[in-house]
């Protein structure tokens, strides 16, 4: 029986990087979730969302605003995403459903992923994210008005 002042107390406990697991951290998490997801290019995405799939922009709005946004995007920020697309949740948006296919975009394309794996865990059954997200986005997107611009000249 091990006595209370024996035990130790979490502030206590230091881990040292050799204590450390190599299946831990943030890299270890994304890899995990991103093994979950079917990622998607800009070109899939537009694709897609013509098709009906709901792009869900989960970036806050700060970012939004200094780096702008996606047209025809559901902007949800990430801390109530669970929340609005769970249809078993009172939050939940009209449009939620466990079958609808959702493309989750963040700035560059890694919390989408993780917030992804989330609504799998949630019982989603068509969740992925787009790699490289707004960034992507908006490379794809300057591409094809330059490409425009050339044509017309």
């Amino acid at each position: 029986m091990t006595n209370e002042k024996d035990a130790p107390c979490a502030h206590d406990v230091v881990a040292s990087g050799d204590d450390i697991a190599d299946d831990v951290g943030i890299a270890a998490v994304l890899e995990r979730a991103r093994t979950r997801l079917t990622r998607i290019t800009v070109p899939e995405a537009i694709a897609a969302q013509d098709a009906g799939a709901v792009l869900v922009d989960i970036r806050p709005q700060a970012q939004r605003a200094e780096h702008g946004e996606i047209a025809g995007a559901v902007i949800i920020e990430r801390n109530v995403l669970q929340w609005r697309l769970d249809p078993t949740s009172e939050a939940a948006l009209p449009f939620a459903d466990r079958d609808r296919p959702i493309i989750v975009v963040c700035q560059q394309g890694y919390a989408s992923s993780l917030a992804a794996a989330e609504l799998l865990d949630c019982g989603l059954r068509d969740v992925n994210d787009l790699v490289g997200g707004h960034d992507a986005w908006a490379a794809h997107h300057a591409d094809a008005t330059a490409q425009d611009a050339q044509l017309s000249a």
